[in-house]
């Protein structure tokens, strides 16, 4: 099957409703979409303010506004009526109306009951509630060190009780020379089987990725098929500089599953802080990335300061098929050869 074919048929529900502006939009319906087409059944707004439609268009009258980190259930997924948009995807969420879903991060509500046999070591964990405040120390639970997103990931290294009996997570940035503590029910320990590596029958050099910037696509290819497809967002050029993903060839020999980036790297901008940035795989020496995104949904477009941003599942997908394989309680993982990347 060829790159185009693929691109055609790959898919019959979200990745179809990713790749709409594509394909052929024959090959959609305009009516709406399950939201069994979406592996999270709610929705997040990522931007300070999202104006909601009484349709999915623009067009349409707009009927209210949602301000940041509301929380509510997406009741369906279709398509827009702009058919040169680059992100024609909307959410129907609760009864408000219609959201564009770039300003919506799909998020699910899945509080854990505390007990998570943490090793006595530590061991990864991703928040899996919409968001959580992290907190300097539980005897001033008042002072938030920063909010954490769905889907991020951070090291653990035990659990402490505060007065009421309360239990936390410390964390130890990796980033600062700080630590800060969760609620442990806001955080879902990492089991081996959820970031045990994929198609391992499959060599090394058999193995490989394509980026395309101007469909901005990524393709896994195993033995030249097409295994694997998502959107991404590449990097752009921004008045502060140009940070657009080089052409090239490059291999993925150095990851991690979670890197607080912020303050000059090339993954984000000088004034983001962005701690827990998910599934890791670098490119670059200077930092130039895949890694899954909590501060946006809109893929399509270059945006990034060099990194290939996907989302948090579509990035721990490409963290668990490509080489060098990562143990569970490795924070780094640096090897001599890795999984071939074209960026096209």
């Amino acid at each position: 099957m060829s790159r185009r074919d693929f691109l055609k048929f790959s898919g019959t529900s979200l990745l179809s409703l990713m790749m709409a502006p594509y394909i052929d939009s024959n090959w959609f319906s305009k009516n709406q979409f399950s939201p069994d087409t979406l592996k999270h059944k709610f929705g997040r707004v990522i931007s300070p303010t999202v104006d909601v439609y009484l349709k999915p268009s623009v067009e349409s009258k707009m009927v209210s506004t949602l301000w940041q980190d509301r929380v509510l259930s997406i009741e369906s997924v279709t398509i827009g009526d702009n058919e040169n948009a680059y992100n024609r995807i909307w959410y129907e969420l609760g009864n408000a109306g219609f959201v564009h879903s770039g300003k919506i991060q799909p998020v699910d509500i899945n509080p854990s009951n505390g007990d998570q046999n943490l090793p006595a070591s530590g061991g990864l964990a991703e928040v899996s509630v919409p968001f959580t405040d992290a907190i300097w120390h539980p005897k001033s639970p008042h002072l938030v060190t920063y909010r954490l997103y769905f889907g991020s990931v951070f090291w653990v290294k035990n659990i402490i009780q505060d007065r009421q009996g309360k239990s936390w997570y410390r964390i130890k940035d990796d980033k600062w020379d700080i630590e800060y503590y969760v609620d442990v029910t806001h955080m879902h320990v990492i089991q081996p089987d959820e970031i045990s590596p994929l198609s391992i029958s499959v060599p090394e050099d058999e193995k490989r990725i394509e980026i395309l910037l101007k469909d901005q696509a990524v393709i896994a290819y195993e033995y030249d098929k097409p295994v694997f497809l998502a959107r991404t967002a590449t990097g752009a050029r921004f008045i502060d500089g140009d940070y657009r993903t080089a052409p090239g060839n490059y291999i993925t020999n150095r990851k991690r599953p979670s890197r607080h980036m912020a303050a000059g790297d090339l993954a984000a901008a000088n004034s983001y802080d962005l701690p827990g940035i998910p599934w890791v795989c670098y490119l670059t020496e200077k930092g130039i990335s895949f890694h899954g995104t909590y501060w946006h949904n809109d893929f399509g477009k270059p945006r990034s300061h060099g990194c290939i941003n996907l989302t948090p599942d579509d990035a721990r997908w490409i963290y668990r098929w490509t080489y060098p394989l990562v143990q569970l309680d490795e924070e780094t993982q640096t090897a001599k050869s890795g999984t071939r990347v074209t960026i096209i």
